[in-house]
């Protein structure tokens, strides 16, 4: 089968997302001529290092001198985008809203345009670190018509990704990456933080501490769950929970419901794992009852 003709591409917002998937496309053989921002400065540098771009001072100009038209800005500004430009048949516009449907573009496919989302499940930290981790990315698809819905899955193809067709709740699945993502930064926060009561800066901590995530993360890639899981609950090591809960409680009472919630969490999975029995779960959650208290978060 033939491919569908590559569009033209636009981008508005020149962001760290527009600014990062511009030149992830443009690198893989995409034409993009049209780029908008409200900050001047902005879209000219973004202009600048892509060969076939020109800088427009509005949305709908730039809209105009494209085929596809990529929302790039903040997720609660694209409603307004939207609804201040006249949308037309012949045109196709997505955004890249994790949480949301093709639903905030009601106005541009009332105006005749086709509609979808593009969504990659990837951190955009900087433009540098969103092109190098955009290769091997999940990126959710949506579209309003099948040419666009092509056009959307070679797009993340060409990009070394893997496009799926999302069939529940997008707020589901963007939840499942916030807690993948997202909070693991945040866990990185809770544990760095506990190094300054050992003598050390969070910086040190985080310096320790990053080997190890780089570590549980390849395990994770070469045996999955819930073979990855290593550590006391993994072993039905209570003595050595009751130490850290008893620590915790000391020196860190502000991190003793967080470890205590994701240690029950994690007691199923050393079940399924096979490395514990239902007495040794039962004598962990009678061990995580025993220091401040039953309740979790």
């Amino acid at each position: 089968m033939e491919s569908p003709r590559r569009p033209r591409i636009g981008f508005v917002g020149a962001g760290v997302v527009g600014s990062g998937l511009a030149q992830a496309l443009t690198a893989v053989g995409y034409a993009v001529t049209a780029i908008h921002s409200r900050n001047p400065e902005h879209r000219e540098v973004l202009a600048s290092v892509l060969p076939e771009a020109a800088a427009f001072a509005s949305a709908s100009e730039a809209v105009a001198a494209c085929d596809l038209a990529f929302l790039t800005v903040p997720d609660d500004a694209i409603t307004q985008v939207v609804d201040s430009i006249r949308w037309r048949v012949g045109q196709s516009v997505v955004h890249c809203n994790g949480a949301r449907s093709v639903d905030l573009l009601q106005t541009a496919q009332a105006g005749g345009a086709a509609v979808g989302v593009f969504h990659p499940l990837q951190s955009f930290a900087s433009v540098e670190q969103a092109l190098a981790n955009i290769p091997g990315s999940t990126f959710a698809v949506e579209a309003s018509t099948t040419e666009l819905s092509d056009q959307l899955r070679e797009m993340a193809a060409a990009l070394g990704g893997h496009p799926i067709v999302l069939c529940g709740d997008r707020a589901i699945y963007h939840s499942s990456a916030v807690l993948a993502c997202n909070y693991v930064v945040t866990l990185l926060d809770i544990a760095a933080e506990l190094w300054e009561s050992l003598g050390f800066s969070k910086k040190d901590g985080l310096r320790a501490l990053l080997p190890l995530v780089r570590g549980t993360v390849e395990n994770l890639g070469r045996i999955g769950l819930p073979g990855a899981l290593t550590g006391p609950i993994a072993r039905g090591d209570c003595g050595t929970i009751e130490r850290h809960l008893a620590a915790l409680e000391a020196v860190a009472p502000e991190a003793l419901s967080v470890y205590k919630e994701l240690a029950r969490r994690t007691i199923p999975v050393a079940l399924a794992k096979g490395k514990i029995d239902a007495r040794a779960a039962q004598a962990l959650e009678r061990a995580l009852d025993r220091v401040g208290g039953g309740d979790g978060l």
